[in-house]
């Protein structure tokens, strides 16, 4: 079980996450604040708890790979590259500007493992780098978090039959769960649920859990570790915008900069949450 020191400084880091990811499309004028507002708890504990990497050697071999397979939501990969030290933090000003954060993942930037712009694509490039990972014989793991919009891509679940098959059991799969896609709800476009039964049906190990409890995205992610023999995903369960009130289960905040008087509102939610 993690214990409460960890839960907590894990908490702040997520309540930052979201704070700065508000700054940076704000400051841009542009980007998606919705589903990197619902990333921010498993970020946290992936990048601050679990995963081996090092941002002064970024193409360390022994490495635990991380797919932002949701690739819009940059202000939340952007925020925690900057604050582990991928890059200054200087150069958040340049979000969405010439340079190298761009509005999806730019592989020229250190830390990122492949571009993202088209949805649908992450899991089958995780499956391949985990199979590279057993080939080399590392025990390093591939993270690859997804949206459930996005589930709605058929090469996730052609990824979904060949990860199963060739039993890629170093692949750990997060699907942000938030319900909201570009313009709706995920039900009322292609409904996708029940997320956790189509893996399952797969053969995956299956775990369904609040994506916003730091607590059980912890121990869930230890466990997933532990599995042998088969993939794994974790359906996290969460909300689109989560922290800034106005801005949860809103479709029309996927891709939204706020004005002045919304950021300062939801600068103000998001610093009084605990």
């Amino acid at each position: 079980m993690a214990d409460e020191a960890t839960v907590n400084k894990l908490k702040a880091k997520a309540r930052q996450l979201r704070i700065d990811s508000v700054k940076l499309v704000y400051q841009a004028g542009s980007g998606h604040p919705g589903g990197s507002l619902s990333g921010a708890d498993i970020m946290s504990v992936l990048f601050y708890h679990h995963m081996k990497y090092d941002p002064k050697r970024p193409d360390w071999p022994d490495r635990d790979r991380f797919i932002l397979s949701k690739g819009h939501c940059t202000p939340l990969l952007y925020s925690v590259f900057a604050d582990v030290g991928y890059f200054p933090k200087e150069e958040l000003v340049t979000y969405r500007r010439l340079g190298r954060l761009t509005g999806h993942p730019n592989p020229k930037l250190p830390g990122v493992e492949i571009a993202t712009g088209s949805l649908g694509q992450g899991l089958s490039v995780g499956h391949g780098m985990a199979l590279a990972g057993r080939l080399d014989k590392k025990d390093n793991y591939v993270y690859v978090l997804l949206g459930d919009g996005e589930l709605n891509e058929g090469q996730v679940w052609e990824a979904a039959m060949s990860a199963a098959q060739y039993k890629s059991d170093h692949l750990i799969a997060i699907v942000d769960n938030n319900k909201v896609a570009q313009d709706n709800m995920t039900a009322n476009l292609k409904g996708v649920e029940p997320i956790d039964k189509k893996f399952e049906a797969f053969g995956w190990q299956v775990y369904r859990i609040d994506g916003h409890n730091i607590g059980a995205i912890l121990d869930t992610i230890t466990a997933a570790k532990k599995t042998s023999g088969k993939p794994v995903v974790i359906v996290a369960d969460t909300i689109k915008g989560k922290g800034v009130s106005f801005m949860e289960n809103q479709p029309g905040w996927h891709g939204k900069a706020p004005n002045e008087e919304m950021f300062n509102k939801a600068i103000a939610e998001l610093e009084a949450s605990r």
